[in-house]
């Protein structure tokens, strides 16, 4: 017995908690498979290391300030055929990150694009890639009150930092000067650096309009979709579909 406390304490020491957690069932499995030396020691370091990733996942996820949690299995590919399913998978490998480049969801409302978003940043925290999710809404008001504050270049470093930056809808609400400055700012800022995936309901052309100077909407589309690619999703919303297979909601389902 005072072996065994001082293993446990000796794997303690090392930091390696779940280890030491788990011993004393590891010991008892042990002796009645009687595995080898280095068999035992394998196992009981695999569970140390499956702990420190789930941990490490834990920690990346709320780092990422993600809404909710979606995963590429969730999405109805069958539902919305519009998408190239084999480009999403293709994504999901996050190659596109190594390469700084970026991802634009574009589409009608409730047709999947943050779905997707989401669950693609999730892909890249599972693979070890710092993400930051934030609403365009939410980037805006954050920058603007840093910029009313003078601390803006710091700030803007925050949406610099992450390998990816997810910002999702774009388009909801129009801008006005200063914000579309501060958006131009965060794009410049991580053009050829880091990647930025977003979700909009307007087509490009409509951009201009939207932020309320073409010239600096031709600016921020020209970063943005040199190195890009571009999903457009037309389809049902996702929100209706069982309304429309009742028929509750435009034509029901003949399927």
């Amino acid at each position: 017995m005072i072996e065994l406390e001082q293993a446990r304490l000796r794997l303690e020491e090392l930091g390696l908690q779940q280890a030491a957690l788990l011993l004393d069932a590891h010991l008892e499995a042990a002796s009645h498979g009687q595995p080898t030396y280095l068999s035992f020691l394998n196992t009981l370091l695999d569970a140390e290391i499956a702990e420190r990733q789930k941990r490490n996942m834990e920690v990346r996820t709320k780092l990422a300030h993600l809404p909710y949690r979606k995963t590429l299995e969730d999405f109805d590919f069958a539902f919305q055929p519009s998408i190239d399913e084999r480009l999403i998978r293709e994504l999901a490998t996050m190659t596109f990150v190594t390469r700084h480049e970026n991802v634009l969801f574009l589409g009608p409302p409730g047709v999947g694009k943050s779905h997707l978003a989401v669950a693609l940043a999730v892909e890249a925290i599972s693979q070890g890639i710092s993400v930051y999710f934030v609403s365009l809404s939410q980037l805006i008001e954050d920058l603007r009150k840093a910029y009313t504050e003078n601390r803006l270049d710091k700030r803007i470093r925050i949406y610099i930092r992450p390998k990816l930056l997810v910002i999702d809808e774009i388009g909801y609400l129009p801008f006005d000067s200063l914000a579309a400055n501060l958006f131009f700012q965060v794009v410049s800022a991580r053009y050829e650096k880091g990647s930025i995936l977003l979700t909009s309901n307007k087509s490009f052309g409509e951009w201009g309009e939207l932020m309320g100077d073409p010239i600096l909407a031709t600016a921020i589309l020209d970063r943005l979709l040199h190195h890009s690619h571009i999903v457009n999703i037309r389809g049902n919303s996702y929100r209706l579909r069982e309304k429309m297979r009742t028929g509750a909601y435009g034509s029901p389902s003949t399927t």
